[in-house]
């Protein structure tokens, strides 16, 4: 058996989260693969590297003295180094590194941010291969252009590329631990590109794909995937195992536990994926897996996310009308905006957008032309909307899901905006107002786990 393992920001952050992932990764001789993230924060307060690169970067760019963001950098790994006994010599290297990317992306930022953001992870990897072997283990630090991550050359949105699983294979083959940075891969041309920011999930997902690993172990600080946010709902319900489908969904409705582009990799594989906590690893997790037995609740989990925006569209007879919704995606699509819904009726159609992709000029433009060469009778934006969404492959099954759901919000005085539910029936999409989104979350999870609770 052969396991990847990726270890988030949190499970990396100083050296005693250092000493508890190198307890766990020798637990067992099947975690080979090691993925690890840049440290993250060490308490409540704190700064994550990543975040303390991205002042580097600031400095760099603006070619202002970075000699105080540089030291604080430095100081956050020297504090691993001299908890665990590891050479200074690592110190040094790491410093003459993020100079040596600096000199050389100075000029082009996209490229300076994304190689000193990258180092975060990269650096940390090497610490960890190094600490592995301290304690005596095979370990190595491998690079993701050696690992065979070989991605697209978009700055801060690297794809990996198809002919990269080929070479990740071949991991498989080698002796010892494998530690590899993630976050990142290296294009054609020698660049250093980086996933979305959370991406270290979506590296551990392409080595566990590529690999063809038994199971993709990926390490936080919870026990669980709870089937509510925690700080919504005290002791909210433990899902044990949920599908690929139900976590995506989830994903992308705000559950952060998981990279909602990190599941790609491992569907088509259809390889597991544990969800563990790093500071009580001995608790069993929750599984994402292909298919699952559908027992118990037909709801698994419900989540919320804020910062959309709804085009509203309406015109007389617009059913009628060949191509009208096929030229109305046109227009954004040429606009570069991408979307996300497009709940409809006969006369009448939403298109939901997140808000950080139309600014004000973006909006006034497309608001122009859909009227112009539409010839609509009133478009018009409406803003501070949440997509509430409720999960469960169960509710294809189960009858007046949909009837509870919309009675919870009711009683608890919830204005529904706009309701969605894919042909599916995985979830179901409850548009309101952002100020409501966290009361109609409680609501539905009363109604949706009355059972469980009791």
């Amino acid at each position: 058996m052969v396991k990847v393992v990726k270890f988030g920001g949190s499970s990396v952050a100083d050296g005693k989260q250092f000493e508890k992932v190198a307890a766990i990764i020798r637990e067992e001789e099947a975690r080979r693969l090691i993925v690890v993230s840049a440290p993250g924060k060490r308490f409540a307060e704190d700064i994550k590297t990543t975040d303390l690169l991205i002042h580097l970067a600031d400095a760099a760019a603006e070619k202002k003295d970075y000699d105080a963001e540089l030291q604080q950098v430095i100081e956050r790994y020297t504090a691993i180094v001299e908890s665990l006994s590891l050479p200074s010599q690592l110190l040094a290297e790491l410093k003459a590194q993020l100079i040596s990317l600096i000199e050389t992306y100075q000029e082009d930022h996209p490229r300076l941010y994304d190689a000193l953001m990258a180092s975060g992870e990269n650096e940390n990897a090497k610490l960890m291969a190094a600490y592995l072997q301290q304690l005596g283990e095979e370990a190595y630090y491998v690079s993701p252009e050696e690992a065979g991550m070989v991605v697209t050359d978009d700055p801060g949105n690297a794809r990996i590329l198809p002919e990269s699983y080929e070479k990740i294979a071949k991991l498989r083959e080698r002796s010892g631990r494998l530690v590899i940075p993630g976050f990142f891969g290296v294009s054609k041309t020698g660049h250093i590109v980086t996933f979305p920011r959370g991406g270290s999930d979506i590296t551990g997902s392409i080595i566990g794909a590529g690999a063809e690993v038994d199971l993709y172990e990926n390490f936080t600080d919870v026990d669980s995937i709870y089937s509510v946010n925690p700080s919504l709902v005290e002791k909210p319900h433990e899902m044990e195992e949920l599908t690929y489908r139900e976590m995506r969904e989830l994903a992308y409705a705000g559950f952060s536990v998981f990279h909602d582009e990190a599941l790609h990799p491992v569907v088509k594989k259809k390889i597991p994926v544990c969800i563990k906590n790093t500071n009580h690893p001995q608790a069993a997790g929750t599984y994402i897996v292909d298919e699952r037995e559908q027992r118990g609740l037909p709801v698994i989990g419900i989540a919320s996310d804020k910062g959309f925006i709804s085009i509203n569209v309406r015109k007389y007879l617009m059913n009628k009308e060949v191509g009208f919704g096929r030229h109305l995606l046109h227009i954004l699509a040429e606009e570069g905006i991408s979307f996300e819904h497009t709940p409809s009726g006969i006369d009448n159609m939403s298109i939901i957008v997140r808000e950080e992709y139309l600014n004000e000029e973006a909006e006034k433009k497309i608001l122009e032309r859909i009227q112009k060469e539409l010839d609509v009778e009133e478009v018009h934006v409406e803003r501070e909307l949440a997509m509430v969404m409720v999960v469960g492959e169960g509710m294809a099954k189960t009858v007046g899901v949909a009837a509870k759901a919309t009675t919870a919000l009711a009683e608890a005085g919830v204005n529904i905006k706009m309701i969605n539910q894919g042909s599916s029936e995985v979830s179901m999409m409850f548009g309101v107002n952002a100020s409501e989104a966290d009361l109609a979350v409680t609501s539905l999870y009363n109604a949706c786990f009355a059972k469980a609770k009791a």
